[in-house]
């Protein structure tokens, strides 16, 4: 029996050595520690209820509880003695072994109910020494996974990827069959940043109640909450997210982290088959701090890649300023001067054009600068889109306006967030070189896709206008997989619709 302390057919290996000692018909092992299993039987199939196997059996049993060994019939007409042992390991009940039918004889015999009694003794060792060599293996799954996404951070990871990573180790190592990563948009709503198990439709960036349901439970006890059957657990509900996968069970482990805490939520699909799952929620609760921690790490990162970002977008801007526009300024003005000495009209004409065109380059430098400036609260993409605006009422006369719809700071990845913020300022660079527009209305709306749409009232849009700006968000369009749509006429102003998918890989 001790020879594989792997669980796998453990039982069996119990049930059928017990069998051949005795010289059993058949026989049934049941177990009541859920963490190792449930069941084994040989020898009895159409006998015994599958539903309740032994039923009869097991009561008789357990009506007995002082007694080594229980005798009784089989039931039904045939009068086949059975004996039933209990497995223990001192006090603690693991489960009953009950073997029916001597070939060879017409009843078991005292000798028997002794070996039977030895065999079980050495069968609740054998079963114990497995369940804690189970135990100790699991818990080394989950140190090393905790290793794992800790070493990610010796090479620059992104907060998206630290998410899924967490994500992804956590199903595997619980042998789970979906895990979802929440952290909370406010005091009120969780959103649903990775996923792994099942796909991202209908799940990645919804929101779920944080007031009401287990993982708000879990974030502000700050405790593990385990559900071991989600049907008499009604808060469970409001976790369902439109994709959100039926669970039989599941573990919800508080991510603790300054004062954000988010929830790690381990299931699996149906409750029995998890009977064998190790729910101890002591070592996954020291991954999911330490996947806080490693979030946390993430995210300062990101902020201070951004920081050097906006440091070198401020530079840029500043020499743009004092270099490039200075310079072209003073020719501007050299140029203004000569033309008062030219007596040609023809050159006049010339430098005139000149001068506007100069103009006309530091106006475009001047967006650019104001393109490159961070804003404020430049980790709120709301924020970053009003300011983008507020910059460009200074250009147009009027202020546009503004409709955001949808999960948009959660669900905007810094890669299709640079490319959207780029596609806004180019349309409005447009609006203000060309259109003569009265109002300007900018949309956002994340659902399924995530789409941008910017309209004019102006003087409109007609083939053959197109130029670098409307093929520059085109090509940002199809890198993402997207596409980009102008609608417009002479007169009736212009709409551009730029579409991308939510994930960009």
């Amino acid at each position: 029996m001790s020879s594989d302390l792997s669980l796998e057919g453990l039982l069996e290996r119990i049930l059928r050595q017990a069998g051949d000692l005795v010289d059993a018909e058949s026989g049934f092992l049941d177990v009541l520690d859920r963490r190792i299993g449930t069941f084994a039987a040989y020898g009895i199939d159409g006998v015994v209820d599958n539903q309740h196997p032994g039923r009869l059996l097991l009561v008789d049993l357990l009506e007995h509880p002082d007694r080594r060994v229980v005798r009784g019939a089989a039931g039904g007409t045939d009068p086949t003695a059975f004996i039933g042992v209990p497995i223990r390991i001192q006090d603690y009940l693991f489960g009953n072994l009950y073997l029916i039918g001597k070939r060879s004889g017409p009843g078991f015999t005292q000798e028997d109910e002794e070996i039977v009694l030895a065999l079980a003794s050495a069968a609740g060792v054998v079963i114990e020494n497995a369940r804690l060599y189970e135990e100790g293996r699991r818990q080394r799954m989950w140190l090393e996974a905790a290793a794992e996404i800790t070493t990610a951070l010796l090479s620059p990871i992104s907060r998206p990827s630290a998410l899924l990573l967490v994500a992804d180790r956590a199903r595997d190592v619980a042998a789970a069959d979906f895990v979802a990563l929440l952290m909370p948009r406010d005091a009120d709503t969780f959103v649903v940043e990775a996923v792994s198990g099942a796909p991202d439709e209908g799940i990645l960036g919804e929101p779920v109640d944080a007031r009401h349901s287990v993982a708000g439970e879990a974030a502000r006890s700050r405790e593990t909450v385990v559900v071991p059957d989600t049907a008499l657990e009604p808060r469970y509900e409001t976790h369902k997210t439109p994709g959100w996968p039926h669970l039989g069970s599941l573990m919800v482990l508080p991510l603790r982290s300054g004062d954000d805490t988010g929830a790690l939520v381990v299931g699996w699909s149906n409750c029995t088959d998890n009977q064998r799952r190790e729910l101890d929620p002591v070592v996954p609760q020291r991954f999911a701090d330490q996947a806080a921690l490693v979030l946390q790490v993430a995210r300062a990162q990101e902020d201070q890649a951004r920081l050097a970002v906006f440091e070198d977008r401020d530079r840029i801007g500043r020499d743009l300023h004092d270099l490039v526009i200075q310079r072209m300024f003073g020719i501007g003005l050299l140029l203004d001067n000569t033309a008062k000495l030219v007596t040609s009209q023809v050159a006049i004409d010339r430098l005139s054009s000149a001068i506007d065109d100069i103009d006309e380059t530091i106006k475009d430098i001047r967006r650019t600068i104001f393109a490159l400036s961070p804003g404020t609260g430049t980790s709120d993409l709301r924020a970053e889109i009003d300011h983008t605006l507020r910059h460009a009422s200074k250009l147009l006369g009027f202020t546009p306006d503004l409709r955001l719809t949808g999960p948009v700071d959660s669900v905007v990845t810094d890669e299709i967030r640079e490319h959207l913020m780029a596609v806004l300022g180019e349309a409005i660079s447009n609006i203000v070189r060309h259109a003569d527009a009265g109002t300007v209305q900018v949309t956002l709306d994340v659902g399924r896709d995530i789409e941008l749409t910017v309209s004019d009232d102006g003087v409109g849009f007609s083939d053959g206008q197109a130029g670098d700006g409307l093929r520059n968000i085109r090509v940002r369009a199809a890198l993402l997989r997207g596409r980009c749509e102008v609608a417009g006429a002479p007169g009736k102003g212009t709409t551009i619709t730029w579409t991308v998918p939510r994930s960009a890989s």
